[in-house]
């Protein structure tokens, strides 16, 4: 088969989202405590690498096909891709495989600083391949919500054109499950520690990403037509959202803010994404700037309700793909004259099929999540001890830190955990700190205050 122009943009399309999960690696790291910054990210590369073997070992035969119960793919019909011999297929297979690594990503976010890495690792090959991969299918793959589905035929197909249920909503209440199951950060609401670190990070990983969307929305645009009108809404939503965000902030606080434009943005990104070829791009604009305003206010409840969303992971993925999903049933468009949301005179049928489909999604995501974490949480244990949580999840977990200020030397040597805890020196090294150190200075490492050390 000839290699068409359609066959490379969907291949760049797939590099776009596959450049994503970095780009949230840094938007995700730059959020984070500076002692926990390479673990954060280290969260989404592992991602990468665990969920790429899934997929072409069985998630990716799991999302189509003959289902079972219209929930699931056969995971052994296309085993190693077995029988997928056709370029296009193989490109399709590709462009899937970045979707299931970013949406694995995103959950990570809610759980910074204090999760075991290892369990991190079984936990993500388990979601995605009982949670992620059927839920994909039910949307995508002619299940429960698709034109032959049982959803799909009692009310209605569900528009997701590229992931408000399968990706946003799915990733924000799993995110949402875990924080409940593991806990809280030890200061959470209390210490200013536990700010961002590194703003500028934040704002590029937002940059990458906003790049990244138009492949992720535009990747399976079948006209020049469609593929503008993606482009466009891509564009103007988080636009859209950024600016209401930024005046949320203002009236709120009274001043905005660098990480509320990055995170508008990503709002709006958010918001689009189940939208992107189904909205005008005026209604893009009003889904952009009200999703951007609601996941400011939103980010604000953990704190009124008490759970850690460490970088906001419920409060802008799940709150705006919720607001991106519904909205549909006000504001798509009517496909060949027929019809559309509420406000185009197509009635409440797309409202209601909308609606079924977050909802459903929602419990779905939440039942399985809650099963697999638990299951974790109580072999292996889902959260670090308080004393790795103290001197930090990067070298207690990985031996390794973001910036070097002095605490362990050079050459990938550190001092034990035990003996960094109790504020001790190093036997060796060039540049240790020195072996006697104050009373309050050993306090403040033990306690896991910032310092030069952290």
């Amino acid at each position: 088969m000839e290699l068409t122009a359609g066959h490379v943009w969907l291949m760049v399309a797939a590099a776009l989202v596959l450049f994503m999960t970095p780009g949230l690696a840094f938007f995700y790291g730059g959020m984070t405590r500076a002692k926990a910054a390479l673990n954060m990210m280290m969260m989404s590369f592992i991602s990468i690498g665990i969920v790429s073997v899934v997929w072409v070992l069985w998630g990716y035969s799991m999302t189509g096909g003959d289902g079972f119960l219209q929930m699931v793919g056969n995971p052994l019909a296309n085993f190693g891709l077995e029988g997928i011999t056709e370029p296009d297929g193989l490109i399709l297979v590709g462009y899937g495989a970045t979707f299931a690594i970013i949406t694995v990503a995103l959950i990570s976010g809610a759980i910074a600083d204090r999760a075991k890495f290892g369990a991190w690792t079984v936990f993500v090959p388990v979601w995605v391949t009982l949670v992620y991969c059927p839920l994909a299918y039910m949307v995508w793959g002619g299940g429960l919500f698709g034109e032959e589905g049982a959803i799909g035929k009692a009310l209605g197909p569900a528009i997701d054109f590229a992931g408000g249920t399968v990706v946003h909503i799915n990733a924000g209440v799993a995110a949402l499950i875990l924080v409940l199951i593991i806990g809280n950060r030890k200061g959470f609401g209390k210490d200013p520690n536990h700010r961002p670190h590194n703003i500028p990070f934040v704002m590029l990983g937002a940059a990458i990403l906003w790049f990244g969307w138009f492949g992720f929305n535009g990747g399976l645009a079948s006209s020049a037509e469609q593929g503008g009108l993606i482009w466009v809404n891509t564009l103007a939503a988080p636009a859209a959202a950024m600016i209401g965000w930024l005046i949320t902030e203002r009236v709120r606080d009274g001043h905005p803010t660098s990480l509320g434009a990055a995170s508008g943005v990503v709002a709006g990104l958010v918001a689009i994404t189940p939208a992107c070829a189904n909205v005008s791009p005026v209604g893009a604009l009003g889904l952009g700037l009200v999703a951007g305003a609601a996941s400011a206010l939103a980010v604000g409840l953990k704190f009124r309700w008490g759970f850690d969303d460490s970088l906001d992971v419920v409060g802008v993925h799940l709150v705006s793909g919720i607001i991106g999903t519904v909205a549909l049933g006000f504001i798509a468009l009517p496909a060949d004259g027929v019809g559309g949301g509420l406000f185009y005179g197509g009635g409440l049928a797309q409202l209601w099929a909308q609606l079924a489909a977050a909802g459903i999604a929602i419990a779905y995501s939440a039942i399985l999540t809650l099963i697999i974490a638990l299951a974790i949480h109580k072999t292996m244990g889902f959260r670090v001890s308080q004393e790795q949580e103290a001197v930090g999840v990067d070298l207690s977990l990985h031996a390794e830190t973001a910036y070097e200020f002095g605490v362990g030397g050079h050459g990938g040597s550190f001092q034990p955990l035990h003996e960094l805890i109790k504020g001790n020196a190093p036997t060796s090294g060039t540049d240790s700190v020195p072996a006697e150190g104050t009373a309050e200075q050993k306090t403040e490492t033990a306690s896991g205050k910032e310092s030069v050390g952290a």
